[in-house]
Parts: C-alpha cells; structure tokens; sequence
C-alpha cells in the first residue's frame, strides 16, 4: 500500500471515528438530559399529588379567601416552572456550544501534531529513498563487477579436476550475485510502491510469445532442482496490455516461489487462457502447498509460511501483487495442503 492510500485510509478512519464519537456524545447527553427531566417530572408530579391532596381536603369548607390564594398560588407554580425550564435549556445549550468549541480545539491540535508528524515522516522517507539509491546503485556496480570476475573464472576454467572445481566455485559466485541482484532490486520495488512511484508502462503485446521466450530460462532454473517445467499455452497468439519486463518479474517471482517450495522431481506447469475481457496466466506446482489458514496473507509484505523458514525475505509475492494491480490486473491463490499451490493472474487483453 502506498503512502499516500495510507493517508487517505489513515484519514477516513479518523473522520469515522470522530463521527462515532459525536453520536456517542449526543447520545450520551440526550440520555442525561432525558434521565434529568424524567425526575424534573415526577418530583413535579408528586408535588402536584401532595397539592391536590390538601385541595380535595380544602373543598370540604369552601373559604372565597383560601380560593383567591391558590389561584394566585398556581399562577406563581406556573411562573416558576416555566422559568426553571428556561434556565434550564439555555444551560444545555451553553454546555453544548462548550463542548463542541472543545472538541474543535482538541481535533485542531490532533490535526496539528498529525501534519507535524506526517512532515517529519515525509523527509525521513525521503532520506531513506536517497539513501537506498545510492546504496543500490554502489552495490550494483560491485556486484557487476563481482558477476564478470565469476565469468572470467567460468570461461577460464580447464577440463582437468582443478578446472572443474573453479569452474563450480564461479557459478556459484554468479548464483550468489544473481541472488544479491533481485533482493536489492525488491527493496528498491517496495521503496517504490510505498512511494507510489512504481513505474509500469503496459502496452499491446502478444503474450503467448513473452511466456515461450521466459519458459526456457525459467526451465533451467528449476532443472538445477531436478524440477520439470512444462507450458501449457492457448494455441496462436495472445494479445494484451501489459509491461513486458514486469510480467517477467511477476513469472519469476511466482517460479522461484515454486521452486522453493517443490521437492526434486516435481513439476511446474505456466497455463495461458483466455477468459472474457482478460487473459488468465497460471503457475502451478506440486510442492507442499500452502495452509488455508496462511493463503490469504501470502501476499502481503514479509509473510513467512513458518516461522523458522528464512528463505528469503517474503517479499516476491508482495512485489508481484503490486505489480499485476499496477498493470490492471488481479492475482490470487489456491492450494491443498501437501498437493500443490496454484498462483493465477490476470491482465487486460488488448
């Protein structure tokens, strides 16, 4: 999620909640004030009760003077009342006009430290950002340079026993290097995507062609494994709109996820189809597959299927995720546990 749809949640929730709260507080004190004036009116009308008593007793020997008194009595109970009443809404009114000038300090300085936070949050981002290029790129170049020592050393290698153990010892140097490459190209994916800087620029293109041409190297990655991959593609091709060097990320992640996962001799399978306004593509293997309870976190950020398992550091899916929603896409998930995972997504066809 980027920074910015952050904010935005960020900030709808607090609207929701100052809206919560406001109807709490309402009805906190439209409760109060219904409670206050049930008392108001029974205290009022066991006042009556007693005065109608001590009238009824009156009546039985009639005084014009004692008449002349109530009335002038009930005119000033009348008086009083209405006053009390009065004075009354004018202090709910007061204490409301009160509370809602104290909430608005309160909100006003929440908005303030929240900006003020939001601002030094913003620079230290941004002296990250910087700070990962530069690193990335510095890192780049030795690994670059580390990747054509490894060449040299492969190229050079003899056939005799010394030749051949060079030879291992630079391929393995190139895997490592490989390795260093895509982990510091994920962490500048995820600056990006929390940036919302991601760049994908999807255009028509045929995409059975784009899965023929990945299928090759992505066999011999897993044939290291002594894991089958097969295509299974719709016949000719297959136009959409899509970014071809992110869909390649998007398949490598989703192998190399496979091929983590799968012992030796299983299988991979990339299936191509076309299904109404979209093109589906999906990889599935028959590795241990993926618990039900872990199937819907799978892709977000640095989700482990165990605890103890540090196979990298949970980020592919996350990446690849972004990557197809950045391109219109959708990706998802099913899995029996201990029969296989089955990754599918989608792209707009063209």
């Amino acid at each position: 999620m980027s920074d910015n749809l952050q904010r935005s949640t960020t900030d709808d929730s607090l609207r929701n909640e100052r809206a919560k709260s406001d109807d709490e507080v309402g009805r906190r004190s439209d409760r109060a004030a219904n409670m206050a004036d049930a008392v108001v009116e029974r205290a009022r009308d066991d006042a009556d009760e007693v005065l109608r008593v001590a009238r009824d007793v009156e009546q039985m020997s009639p005084n014009p003077a004692q008449a002349q008194a109530r009335g002038v009595a009930d005119a000033t109970i009348r008086h009083q009342r209405a006053y009390a009443d009065e004075k009354l809404a004018d202090e709910r009114r007061e204490r409301t006009r009160a509370l809602a000038a104290l909430f608005a300090l309160e909100r006003e300085l929440t908005d303030q430290h929240l900006l003020a936070e939001r601002t030094r949050a913003d620079v230290a981002l941004k002296n990250r950002d910087d700070f990962l290029g530069m690193v990335a790129h510095d890192l780049r170049g030795f690994m670059g340079e580390i990747a054509l020592r490894a060449a040299l050393i492969v190229r050079g290698s003899g056939d005799d026993e010394v030749g051949r153990r060079m030879r291992a010892f630079g391929e393995g140097i190139q895997r490592s290097t490989a390795g260093m490459k895509r982990l510091v190209g994920d962490l500048l994916d995820v600056a990006a995507i929390e940036a919302g800087r991601l760049h994908v620029q999807a255009t028509a293109d045929d995409l059975a062609r784009v899965l023929r041409d990945a299928a090759e190297p992505f066999r011999a990655a897993a044939g290291t494994k002594g894991i089958a991959l097969d295509l299974d593609e719709a016949p000719g091709p297959v136009l959409a709109r899509f970014d071809h060097d992110r869909v390649i990320q998007v398949l490598g992640n989703l192998v190399g996820n496979a091929i983590k996962f799968t012992p030796r001799e299983g299988r991979i399978t990339f299936a191509l189809r076309k299904t109404g306004d979209e093109v589906q593509i999906t990889v599935a293997d028959t590795g241990v597959g993926i618990p039900a309870d872990k199937l819907e976190h799978v892709f977000e950020r640095y989700t482990q299927l165990s605890p103890s398992d540090r196979r990298g550091l949970g980020l592919g899916l996350y990446i690849a995720r972004c990557l197809v929603e950045a391109q219109g896409g959708r990706i998802w998930a099913t899995s029996v546990a201990g029969a296989g995972t089955e990754f599918t997504f989608t792209l707009p066809r063209a």
